[in-house]
């Protein structure tokens, strides 16, 4: 029986972050005492992993390479990093709008629906106990917020982590937005394959500057994701099979998540655009109530 063989993929069960060699786990249970866990005496530090990467041309021949050097999280704890990360994404994403009647909130209900002996039934008191179709709900949910918080250095090391592990299926193309002179998601394939990249497959572009004709090339492939380093997020590069990167792309990522990365102005540029866009649907909704 031959041995099969796992496809290359950065999704959650076959990437390199969340996989560990059952050696390791057997070791970590062998060898576990009541004591073992104490604070460690030195902080776990934040590592760079240095990936070469290939360059090619629009027309799928290697033009050269290109180095992509980003903060990684140790290994002890890269796997419990982009894990909180992911969770904080997907939970964010909660509307927490989903709303049920308790047996005081349903309407009706007053009145005794028929008298307590003499009928052989069971003893009623209210046609809105949550035993009766139309009657309220035990333990129903109730509008909530499920947003949790994540510090910002702590995302943006996830997401330059899971990148950093992706380095294997990435590959740098040069940039193409000129290349298209109309709309034609048949040439858009043709691209994919000549880059090496299966249409089936899941991929992910990452652009600094995305041309009208290449967003509606890529629109109606389904595998497809076209990011901007706006719209870049974890869950997405987590989901995809191949990387594919731009010099600019590649530029950003060295400089907004590599080891020389220092805090400043782009992070109270950061806050002012939340604070702009939190301003903004405040407004939307004085009008709203204004009409």
């Amino acid at each position: 029986m031959a041995a099969s063989t796992t496809p290359s993929s950065l999704s959650f069960f076959s990437s390199s972050i969340f996989l560990s060699s059952a050696n390791q786990n057997s070791k970590l249970f062998c060898n576990w005492k009541p004591n073992s866990f104490k604070p460690q005496s030195k902080p776990l530090s934040i590592s760079s992993q240095l990936a070469t990467l290939p360059v090619l041309s629009f027309t799928g021949e290697k033009v050269g390479e290109t180095v992509l050097d980003l903060k990684s999280a140790p290994p002890e704890t890269a796997r419990a990093v982009v894990h909180r990360a992911i969770i904080t994404d997907q939970q964010n994403k909660r509307r927490g709008t989903a709303s049920t009647l308790t047996r005081a909130e349903v309407r009706g209900g007053g009145r005794k629906p028929y008298q307590q002996k003499k009928t052989g039934k069971a003893r009623r008191g209210s046609m809105r106990t949550p035993l009766r179709p139309g009657g309220g709900v035990v333990f129903g949910p109730k509008p909530r917020d499920w947003s949790i918080k994540i510090n910002r250095k702590e995302k943006r090391l996830a997401i330059s982590t899971a990148v950093a592990s992706a380095a294997v299926n990435t590959i740098v193309v040069e940039d193409f937005g000129d290349k298209f002179e109309k709309p034609k998601t048949k040439e858009f394939i043709a691209a994919l394959k000549r880059w090496g990249i299966d249409p089936k497959e899941k991929s992910l572009f990452l652009m600094t500057e995305v041309s009208d004709n290449v967003r509606l090339s890529s629109r109606n492939i389904g595998t497809l994701k076209l990011l901007t380093p706006r719209t870049l997020n974890l869950f997405d590069i987590l989901n995809s099979d191949k990387l594919v990167l731009t010099p600019a792309a590649v530029d950003y990522l060295n400089e907004r998540y590599g080891i020389n990365y220092e805090e400043g102005i782009e992070d109270e540029e950061e806050e002012e655009e939340e604070l702009e866009g939190e301003e903004g649907l405040e407004t939307g909704e004085d009008l709203d109530a204004a009409e």
